[in-house]
């Protein structure tokens, strides 16, 4: 079982400002949009082939200087595999699932509370073709 790390999701109150930041300061490139009932909700951005960023406007995470980091995703090339064996360790996740994005995904904790997504990218993933998806987790 292959992992590496595929991005980084991060809150913020303003999507501009953190778009100029790393895009226009950075150099990044926006890939695709989120959007929520049709406006966007956030973006994701490539640092370098196969390392992303997403970003997701939020005005109520906790600590706004610290708070921000959503959760921390991991790439597999067996997402199967990777399940039965976070499984056996007696490690509980989340049921397999194919994303707005396309790609197939499940998640778990780690022993500080911090979520960790586990994804395994598909030919139609979001990331390789630029689509834009529909946010489908929130429910409010």
């Amino acid at each position: 079982m292959k992992l590496s790390l595929a991005h980084l999701c991060i809150h913020t109150a303003d999507l501009d400002a953190t778009y100029r930041f790393y895009c226009d300061g950075l150099g990044m490139k926006k890939v695709f949009d989120f959007t929520l009932n049709g406006a966007l909700y956030g973006f994701y951005l490539q640092m370098s082939p196969g390392h992303f960023i997403e970003v997701f406007h939020a005005t109520d995470f906790e600590d706004k200087n610290n708070g921000a980091m959503r959760h921390l995703c991991l790439e597999t090339d067996d997402i199967q595999t990777a399940k039965a064996t976070l499984t056996a360790a007696g490690i509980a996740t989340t049921p397999i699932k194919k994303g707005c994005d396309n790609t197939y995904q499940f998640w778990f904790k780690d022993p500080n509370g911090i979520d960790i997504e586990l994804h395994q990218y598909t030919a139609e993933s979001s990331q390789f073709t630029g689509q834009n998806c529909e946010v489908d987790w929130i429910t409010d």
